[in-house]
């Protein structure tokens, strides 16, 4: 009885793996040793580091480069919490990362970024790779330095072909996806002036929003990393010249200004934002939003009521995007956070959709220019193709 319960578990195990493989690949990492004579490293010194999946066929001259996520340090001591970790240090990342959503190799799963050279960018300076602060502290050895990181990075891929680029795309997740918004322009003039380039943002447009205790906690949170990171003059001048530069790493500050054409997918009830920019711990000492945070289905009418207002105020601050069909929009009403890198969520029979489109055919029409699509979902719990997402409760730790 035991050996045929074991047999069966052990076939169940299998067929997971061979699904997980067919899905997804892993990729070995390169270091950037050749930035740290720039200047360009992560928080304790140590080269940056990216995963490299080189492209083939029709797509060995097209680029993306999507970067990683993973929330900011705002003062020495958190960007000391970060310091010895995958997220503030190469020496302590991962040797192979995987590969799916838009990062996949093969059509069935990625139908038109799939034969592209494919990069994958490790989060590693705390600022969204903004900061450029030249003294190092030898009592803490931190080097705030991400903008120089970026620039050395995207020098090292334009020295591996990238220098031919005939298409190229700028992308990431999360703290990944304000990269992608905050550098657009930058990384266009660093690519060849012949390629057609365009900027990818999931999960990435954070909105400036009051907490549920009514504080501007986000507000004061980026206006510290800026300040820390020494990241104004790395913000774009049509936004500094005008308001405080921790007020220029909000999107909604700077996207009218992009002159690249750029695409956001978002949640419009994005559960990172959900938990830390209107219900972070500091706003709620009794706890009473900790189980909705950690799944939706467990809302107090009255918690849905707030976050259905949160989601009006995430709609008016996309008013800046704009119409024109270079902007492109995917904004579904799920309870989810970075839905590019997941097959789950970017192509699947399954996946989210809207207008019964899938976000990686959204995003593909509109990259080659097959169709506009700027589409915002209905309001919860309207899209029942949404995979909404459900939280361990002893992690993600909050801003």
């Amino acid at each position: 009885m035991a050996d045929a319960r074991f047999r069966t578990w052990l076939c169940v195990i299998l067929s997971i793996q061979i699904l997980l493989k067919s899905d997804a690949f892993n990729v070995g990492i390169t270091y950037v040793q050749n930035a740290v004579a720039k200047g360009g490293v992560c928080l304790d010194g140590s080269p940056p580091a990216y995963h490299f999946d080189k492209g083939f066929g029709a797509g060995a001259n097209n680029w993306l480069v999507h970067f990683e996520g993973g929330g900011w340090c705002n003062n020495v001591t958190t960007c000391l919490d970060r310091r010895d970790t995958r997220l503030g240090s190469s020496k302590h990342m991962v040797k192979e990362v995987v590969f799916s959503g838009l990062l996949h190799n093969k059509q069935k799963f990625n139908p038109d970024f799939y034969n592209w050279n494919r990069i994958k960018v490790r989060y590693c300076d705390g600022a969204s790779f903004t900061g450029d602060v030249e003294a190092v502290d030898p009592a803490t050895n931190l080097h705030f330095r991400g903008a120089r990181a970026f620039v050395a990075i995207i020098e090292d891929l334009l020295s591996k072909g990238m220098s031919k680029a005939q298409n190229a795309i700028l992308s990431g997740c999360s703290a990944g996806g304000l990269t992608s918004i905050l550098h657009c322009d930058r990384f266009r003039a660093l690519v060849p002036a012949s390629a057609k380039v365009k900027c990818l943002a999931d999960a990435g447009y954070f909105i400036n929003a009051k907490d549920v205790a009514g504080t501007p906690h986000i507000e004061t949170f980026y206006s510290e990393v800026v300040a820390t990171h020494g990241s104004a003059k790395n913000l774009p001048t049509s936004c500094t010249s005008k308001l405080r530069p921790g007020l220029c790493f909000f999107p909604q500050n700077v996207a009218q200004q992009i002159q690249t054409p750029f695409f956001l997918i978002n949640a419009a009830y994005d559960s990172w934002q959900i938990k830390n920019i209107l219900a972070p711990g500091v706003a709620d000492p009794h706890g009473t939003w900790h189980s909705c945070k950690l799944d939706i289905n467990k809302c107090s009418p009255n918690q849905l009521e707030i976050m259905q207002d949160f989601r009006l105020q995430f709609l008016s601050a996309l008013n800046g995007v704009g119409k024109s069909p270079s902007r492109g929009m995917f904004i579904d009403s799920c309870y989810a956070h970075c839905q590019s890198e997941m097959q789950e969520t970017w192509l699947r029979n399954d996946s989210p959709a809207l207008a019964k489109t899938s976000i990686a055919k959204a995003v593909g029409d509109w990259y080659y220019d097959r169709s506009p699509f700027q589409k915002i979902d209905c309001a919860y719990p309207c899209n029942p193709t949404c995979h909404n997402r459900i939280f361990d409760p002893n992690g993600h730790p909050e801003v």
